[in-house]
C-alpha cells in the first residue's frame, strides 16, 4: 500500500466518522483534535475504523503517532510495511 492509498484511506475514514470535515481542508499538519476539532469518541472510532480497514493495531500509547494526516501516513506506513 502506498502512501498516497493510505492517505486515501484516512481521510475517507476520518470524514464517514466527522461527515462535516472537507477533506480537502485538512492540512498535513492540522492536529484532528485541536484543528480539526474532532472529539476523544471520534478519535476512538477513527482508531477503530483504522483497524477494521487496515488490519493494524494502534495501541493507545501510539496515539500521538496518529495525531496528524502526515504523521499517520508515516506510522501506518511503517505498520503495514
Amino acid at each position: 500500500m502506498t502512501d498516497v492509498d493510505i492517505r486515501k484511506t484516512f481521510l475517507e475514514e476520518l470524514t464517514n466518522i466527522a461527515p462535516d470535515i472537507d477533506p480537502v481542508d485538512v492540512g498535513e499538519d492540522d492536529h484532528l483534535q485541536d484543528d480539526l476539532e474532532l472529539d476523544s469518541m471520534d478519535f476512538l472510532n477513527l482508531v477503530s475504523a483504522l483497524h477494521q480497514r487496515l488490519g493494524v493495531d494502534i495501541p493507545e500509547i501510539d496515539y500521538p503517532k496518529i495525531a496528524t494526516l502526515a504523521l499517520a501516513v508515516g506510522y501506518l506506513n511503517e505498520r503495514i510495511g
